[in-house]
């Protein structure tokens, strides 16, 4: 989870990160959902960061509809409690750079939080 942060955090803050896992192993499925502070870092990360390589693997980067928090736990921070109960962002994803809309692949995600 600290590597995504660290790779993504250089086009704009990461507020939330929900990093998908296998229910029975617990082992990450190799993608995961990324919310950003601004529209502006998102639309900078899925246009430089969509189709690079990292450690060998090509990654997809584009927007989603609707950010999906981490499920409910004990170690939410107010962060996450936020996004979970308004949401993420406006509820239509903006400009995309990619032409598959599928927000279930098996690839990372980037998702922003709303601007006023």
């Amino acid at each position: 989870e600290g590597d995504v942060i660290c790779v993504f955090s250089q086009y704009g803050e990461v507020v939330n990160i929900n990093l998908v896992r296998d229910k029975k192993t617990g082992k990450s499925k190799g993608f995961c959902f990324l919310c950003y502070e601004d529209q502006r870092s998102t639309i900078l990360a899925v246009d430089n960061f969509n189709g690079i390589k990292i450690k060998g693997r090509t990654i997809r980067v584009d927007h989603v509809a609707n950010y999906r928090p981490p499920k409910e736990s004990e170690d939410w921070d107010d962060v996450t409690r936020a996004l979970h109960a308004k949401g993420c962002g406006v509820k239509t994803p903006p400009h995309t750079s990619s032409d598959s809309p599928s927000e279930d692949e098996d690839v990372p995600v980037k998702k922003q939080k709303g601007e006023e």
